[in-house]
């Protein structure tokens, strides 16, 4: 995958990330731009959970949506 097809993929799971946790912002997620870690630090920041809460939803997010990180 080349760096234009992982951002068309992240602008199009951009939606869904937001659908599944509201409390991101668009600042949030422009500052994340597809990085996993940097969601996962921002999922525990905005909602006050622990890292093994916030790894859990990402992996449920992952497994219903097929997406791959960069």
């Amino acid at each position: 995958m080349n760096s234009d097809q992982a951002s068309g993929n992240w602008k199009q799971f951009k939606g869904k990330i937001k659908e599944q946790w509201g409390e991101l912002t668009d600042d949030d997620l422009t500052a994340v731009e597809g990085r996993r870690d940097q969601l996962l630090g921002r999922i525990q920041e905005r909602y006050g959970i622990e890292r093994d809460e916030a790894e859990r939803q990402i992996r449920d997010f992952e497994q219903r949506n097929s997406y791959r990180w960069q």
